[in-house]
């Protein structure tokens, strides 16, 4: 189980950024990884002995991310009323926030596609194969994504380099 270990540990850090796009909140992120690893770690040797894990554990990611949406009554109610404040990043203009926003206004399918897609950089039969549905679907839904996510910076300003 040495290699286990050593798999997750290196693989943590980007499967939780992964995650995170995903969802949208860091706590939730990190259940959704835990959950992944642990239901790899049920899997080990099957997995490993089928070749490369990774894309095993995106599917397992997005899954545990779209099973959240299905079965809303069961989860947790997240409030807009926070007890800390956070620190504002003085490197972001603003269009980091503006992005993550309209990502997460995003239909859950779109969101998926589209952080697949463009932040793991996969293929479109990779995304395909990790989602279980047709390259056709992949591209549609991933256009559809591009285009609120353009139209989300377009209204902020941040398309024309104004501060958002």
């Amino acid at each position: 189980m040495n290699d286990f270990r050593e798999y997750a540990g290196s693989r943590r850090a980007a499967l939780r950024r992964t995650a995170y796009l995903l969802c949208g909140d860091w706590h939730q992120a990190d259940d959704l990884v835990q959950d992944a690893l642990a239901g790899l770690f049920v899997h080990w040797r099957r997995v490993r002995a089928g070749g490369d894990v990774d894309p095993y554990v995106r599917r397992m990611l997005v899954n545990g991310y779209l099973a959240t949406h299905r079965r809303k009554w069961r989860r947790e109610v997240a409030t807009a009323d926070l007890p800390d404040t956070a620190v504002a990043d003085p490197h972001d203009d603003g269009t980091r926030d503006v992005l993550l926003r309209a990502l997460a206004r995003l239909h859950p399918s779109q969101r998926a596609v589209v952080v697949l897609r463009y932040w793991e950089d996969l293929s479109v039969e990779q995304t395909a194969a990790a989602l279980g549905c047709s390259t056709g679907n992949v591209k549609s839904q991933a256009s559809r994504g591009l285009a609120h996510l353009r139209e989300a910076l377009a209204r902020s300003g941040a398309l024309e380099g104004e501060p958002a």
